[in-house]
């Protein structure tokens, strides 16, 4: 036997094919690849070519996106100062690449993307590096798997990427095609925008106040496909309701008479005036009450989530009325 024989590294067959073009330090370590090996084949012109710190492209010319995303997933689930290996798993992509896996069509391709995002926690000690910018969060948002890629929801992605844009006309598309492509919920982008605390920025404040409207709007249509499709009573839209020769109790999307049932759609999000809002918005359906009045509360979520349940609902308020003291007498007037 040849004792002097160089030393041959495993094959790495048995890992997936994705896998095995982008590896790290410890990865290729436990394969046999020695710190030589490695540094031959990184060389200039050489097969292998190092991506970021610890992470290796195990082919010459251009990674794919998906090697870039994944080579970026790579390092930041390392410890700068450790031999190289996957940490424990924490990290998610966020912003721009983020929401073109979530396949926002206002956002470009991937290929066009210079910068890859990566969501990990506040106490991982890491830095940007290659074209990997790290983001931290105290607490990290459940990901989600996007062509096996994890990723930050929707909202986070949103928050993280409008950060870094002052564009205002670029910043109310990816707002709105999120709540228009289906892909969230208005509030949810306003709470996450809020706790990013952008909603100082003027361009970013009219971009929300755009979406908001643009929430509503589609709440209000899944609304009137609730109340058509389900069989239910046409109610009066969009009035006022007050008593004989007082002041007005305040406005309400839809309103059954004969039952004295209301309907609110709340499609607002937090705010930095947002405890005032909501102890107005209580105060009315207190009052409402008070009167007789049957207050159903719907969110644009429910609106789309569950929109036959939601006719149940309103179908029992409207059922339970005749149960029910008479309630006082309104007046209604167009809002």
């Amino acid at each position: 036997m040849n004792h002097n024989a160089p030393h041959t590294p495993r094959p790495l067959d048995h890992l997936s094919r994705t896998q095995q073009r982008i590896l790290t330090t410890r990865q290729l370590r436990e394969h046999g690849v020695t710190a030589s090996t490695l540094a031959e084949r990184c060389r200039p012109g050489g097969p292998w070519q190092q991506l970021l710190p610890q992470v290796f492209l195990l082919h010459a010319g251009p990674p794919t996106s998906d090697e870039r995303l994944r080579a970026a997933l790579l390092y930041a689930g390392c410890e700068p100062g450790d031999t190289g290996g996957p940490g424990d798993g924490e990290a998610m992509v966020t912003g721009l690449a983020a929401l073109a896996l979530h396949r926002f069509s206002s956002v470009p391709p991937l290929l066009g993307i210079d910068r890859i995002d990566v969501l990990v926690p506040r106490q991982r000690r890491l830095r940007d590096a290659g074209d990997v910018a790290i983001h931290r969060a105290h607490t990290l948002p459940r990901p989600q798997q996007v062509t096996g890629l994890p990723c930050a929801p929707v909202p986070r992605a949103l928050a993280d990427a409008v950060a870094d844009l002052d564009d205002a006309e670029t910043v109310r598309r990816l707002l709105t095609e999120a709540v228009r492509g289906g892909h969230c919920e208005a509030a949810a982008v306003v709470r996450e925008l809020s706790r990013a605390r952008l909603l100082s920025r003027p361009h970013v404040v009219d971009a929300v106040d755009a979406l908001l409207a643009e929430g509503r709007a589609l709440a209000e249509g899944r609304l009137y496909e609730m109340v058509t499709c389900f069989g239910l009573p046409d109610p009066v839209w969009h009035v006022d309701l007050r008593l004989p020769g007082g002041p007005s109790l305040g406005g309400v999307d839809a309103y059954w008479p004969e039952h004295a049932v209301a309907l609110e759609i709340d499609a607002r999000g937090p705010r930095q005036d947002d405890d005032a809002l909501w102890s107005q918005y209580a105060q009315k359906r207190e009052h409402l009450e008070g009167l007789g009045i049957t207050v159903v509360h719907l969110t644009p979520k429910k609106l789309r989530d569950a929109l036959e349940q939601q006719a149940t609902v309103v179908r029992t308020a409207l059922m339970a009325s005749t149960d029910r003291t008479p309630a006082a007498y309104v007046v209604v007037t167009p809002s």
